[in-house]
């Protein structure tokens, strides 16, 4: 069973567990200590040498570094696989999270002359969002795939970043429609 190495509340890891779910696949899952460096640690630099999360490591002993490469790989093959993808939103929704939310305190100030631009583009990318839905029900294809699923895993909690969701009605109607599909399961959720 492929093991996931994570920090649960966050959207990448997040993202990877929903893509599992979806796709069927169970995960072990391994919790790690991001804000205490263990993503810093010799052992885990041996497993993923960027230091980061999420990291997928396979039966096979292959590794996946990053949540987009994990999500391709547990897609694959299944009706989740898009035929196109849209992007746009997770470096600023993401990284405005981060630090408004999870960020020591005392660190906060690090990125206090970022907030308002990440503010501002990331309501932009919601922006892109709202209009794209306005014509289309999910954002590869006809039907849900992991573009919705890499998208909705730091849509749906933008609001911790301080992006107001109520602006966009058509990406909320999205939200309900992604949370409706069967086997959903919620961040805090550890399957």
């Amino acid at each position: 069973m492929p093991t996931l190495y994570q920090f649960h509340m966050s959207g990448n890891c997040y993202k990877v567990r929903l893509a599992a779910r979806h796709a069927g696949i169970d995960l072990t899952l391994h919790d790690v200590d991001m804000m205490g460096g263990e993503t810093r640690s010799p052992e885990f630099l041996k497993l993923n040498p960027n230091g980061k999360l999420p990291t997928l490591a396979l039966d096979d002993g292959r590794v996946l570094p990053e949540s987009n490469a994990a999500m391709w790989w547990l897609a694959k093959d299944t009706a989740l696989w898009p035929k196109d993808e849209q992007y746009s939103h997770e470096p600023n929704i993401a990284t405005r999270r981060f630090w408004a939310a999870f960020a020591p305190p005392e660190r906060r100030h690090e990125r206090a002359n970022r907030m308002q631009g990440w503010l501002e583009d990331g309501y932009a990318a919601l922006q892109v969002m709202e209009t794209h839905l306005g014509r289309h029900d999910w954002f590869a294809g006809d039907g849900f795939t992991i573009a919705d699923i890499a998208l909705y895993a730091y849509t749906h909690c933008a609001d911790e970043g301080g992006f107001d969701l109520s602006r966009f009605p058509k990406v909320n109607a999205w939200l309900a429609r992604v949370a409706a599909q069967p086997g959903h399961i919620t961040m805090a959720v550890r399957i």
